[in-house]
């Protein structure tokens, strides 16, 4: 994997590039990301590429003009200072570094906008996303439950993070 990868906050007219992604996604993968055995992208696939910047982000990471990964966060509309993150990088793609780099730009942005506490949903045999979010997020809590994690950690507030 010699190509570079760059990211960028998602745009709305990503829309092919992630239909494109999802026919590259082994249904493995499309499991480990949404929980369920899905055939086709959500029903709800254009909410994927609208996204606010604000209440709802997404980073993507492009190779060669094509999406290869995503990470983004929804804030909890009854406190928006908790933030669900989930990521999702190709197959050809996995374990190169991506899902760290998207995981990385997308905590510290959250941080910048006043996100204080993550949490997702990471299958408990997901030895790379659970080696992932010890490795990222190191005071974050893992909480066993029908063989999910629930995670919850704390992202350090600007003064804090700046300190570092």
């Amino acid at each position: 994997m010699d190509l570079p990868v760059t990211t960028r906050p998602v745009r709305p007219d990503d829309a092919p590039l992630f239909c494109r992604l999802w026919d590259r996604l082994s249904p493995e993968t499309v499991y480990r990301r949404f929980h369920a055995p899905l055939r086709s992208p959500p029903a709800d696939a254009r909410r994927l590429v609208e996204v606010d910047h604000v209440l709802r982000e997404a980073l993507v990471a492009v190779v060669g003009g094509e999406v290869v990964g995503v990470a983004r966060y929804d804030r909890s509309p009854a406190d928006p200072t908790t933030a669900d993150v989930a990521v999702v990088v190709e197959d050809a793609w996995q374990g190169v570094g991506v899902g760290r780099q998207l995981l990385a730009e997308l905590t510290d942005l959250a941080g910048r906008r006043g996100v204080r506490t993550l949490s997702a949903d990471v299958q408990a045999d997901n030895d790379r996303v659970v080696a992932l979010v010890r490795r990222l997020l190191p005071g974050a809590a893992l909480t066993p439950a029908h063989g999910v994690y629930a995670v919850r950690s704390p992202l350090p507030g600007p003064a804090a993070a700046a300190a570092a």
